[in-house]
């Protein structure tokens, strides 16, 4: 079985939400035994990254120091075979909500040191949502990329024209909830393909390649 959990960073219901819905649509539909779970991190509170390295010094995978709805996030992370973040475009970046979630991820770097294999055969994805077509999607997929490589994380992407990933584009003003059909099956596509190259990666560790 196959576990894709899918991280919404969106403050809303709408747009990268309903991409990300789509992702995972596809990942059930590729054929795969998948589980997926779609985690929204609106709403929730999570406290900002201090960079005391305590969870350092006291050789924890997870944050010492707070106990937030952050605390029951690290689990379904490191439990996941594929990863992907949804986060729409806010001043061409991530929003708070997608930065303070990947920031909180100071302690994983101890897990990777123990067990150098844990992060490299789970893959990552990134979906992004601007406000218009060329809306700053691409640096805002740059900095969900990043936090993957940053783990040592297997890298998706979509393939034919979505090189980094699925950009979406929905008018900034929310009054529809998604118009981008084009958009839309990229989602799924890159879903798909996450799910595919999830269970590769994680046959691929069970016989030691």
């Amino acid at each position: 079985m196959i576990k894709i959990l899918g991280i919404c960073g969106s403050p809303r219901r709408r747009s990268a939400y309903t991409a990300l819905e789509e992702a995972l649509k596809g990942a059930k539909n590729s054929g795969e035994q998948v589980e997926t779970e779609l985690v929204e991190l609106r709403a929730r509170k999570i406290n900002l990254c201090i960079h005391c390295n305590q969870c350092l010094k006291k050789q924890s995978d997870r944050c010492t120091v707070f106990q937030d709805d952050m605390t029951e996030l690290y689990d379904k992370f490191y439990e996941a075979d594929g990863i992907i973040i949804a986060s729409p475009v806010y001043e061409m970046n991530v929003t708070a909500q997608t930065a303070v979630f990947m920031d909180r991820f100071r302690s994983a770097w101890l897990k990777g040191i123990q067990e150098p294999e844990f992060f490299t055969r789970k893959v990552g994805a990134g979906i992004t949502v601007g406000g218009t077509r060329n809306g700053g999607q691409e640096m805002t997929m740059n900095a969900i990329n990043n936090f993957f490589l940053t783990q040592g994380m297997t890298l998706c992407s979509g393939g034919n024209g979505m090189y980094t990933g699925a950009m979406l584009w929905n008018p900034g003003d929310g009054t529809t909830r998604m118009d981008d059909p084009e958009g839309m099956e990229n989602a799924g596509i890159l879903g798909k393909k996450v799910a595919i190259m999830a269970r590769i990666m994680k046959e691929a560790n069970l016989w030691n390649l």
